[in-house]
């Protein structure tokens, strides 16, 4: 019966762990803060084309994110005819909706999305604490009620993933490929609890 509250104990760890986390070497921290490099030049646009699947419902077109100042972000989403989808503008810690459509315009579906674009453009994030993969550096963050965690390719030195959870569980996962020139050609949201996933893939003109 000694052994019983050693058991329960072990059982609560294993059972809170984190799937992110799980067979990391947790190593004293490299770095006060970890950066995303994508969207941080005020000179360029960073047009894509889009598709964002909501709950079964499927939305295409064109997203502009425009760094405009050191600390601020505009992303617009609009249609290929130039009908605008949502609007949002990412000003230090806030977020301004300047406009979305109908249609989206639910509570959680603005509050998701906002929460998604903020994680893709927010640059410099205050490291909590660092693990080692042997192939990654990951750099845990903290962001109100949830964590992020940034993969960074060591022989790289390329940011191709950040993972946002709870205390439990994964919420999101975003992943970059295909990168030129701190420009990441091809960006997938997904969503591991919603039905919500965004694919980016860079706009090129012919």
């Amino acid at each position: 019966m000694r052994y019983l509250p050693i058991s329960i104990l072990f059982l609560l760890i294993t059972s809170c762990s984190l799937q992110t986390t799980k067979n990391l070497i947790v190593i004293d921290a490299s770095k006060i803060e970890v950066e995303n490099p994508y969207f941080s030049n005020t000179n360029t646009d960073y047009v894509y084309k889009a598709k964002i699947d909501i709950y079964g419902k499927n939305f295409g077109g064109i997203l502009i994110i425009k760094k405009t100042e050191d600390n601020s972000h505009r992303v617009v989403f609009m249609t290929e005819f130039g009908n605008k989808l949502f609007d949002f503008l990412f000003e230090n810690d806030r977020v301004i909706k300047n406009f979305i459509i109908e249609e989206l315009d639910k509570k959680f579906i603005v509050n998701t999305l906002q929460n998604d674009f903020k994680l893709l453009v927010s640059q410099k994030n205050k490291v909590a604490s660092q693990y080692d993969s042997g192939q990654e550096d990951i750099y845990k963050t903290i962001d109100d009620k949830q964590f992020n965690f940034y993969f960074i390719n060591k022989k790289s030195s390329i940011l191709d993933k950040i993972v946002s959870t709870s205390k439990t569980k994964e919420k999101v996962e975003v992943l970059f490929s295909n990168i030129e020139s701190e420009i990441a050609n091809t960006i997938l949201i997904h969503h591991k609890n919603i039905k919500l996933n965004i694919a980016l893939e860079i706009f090129k003109k012919d």
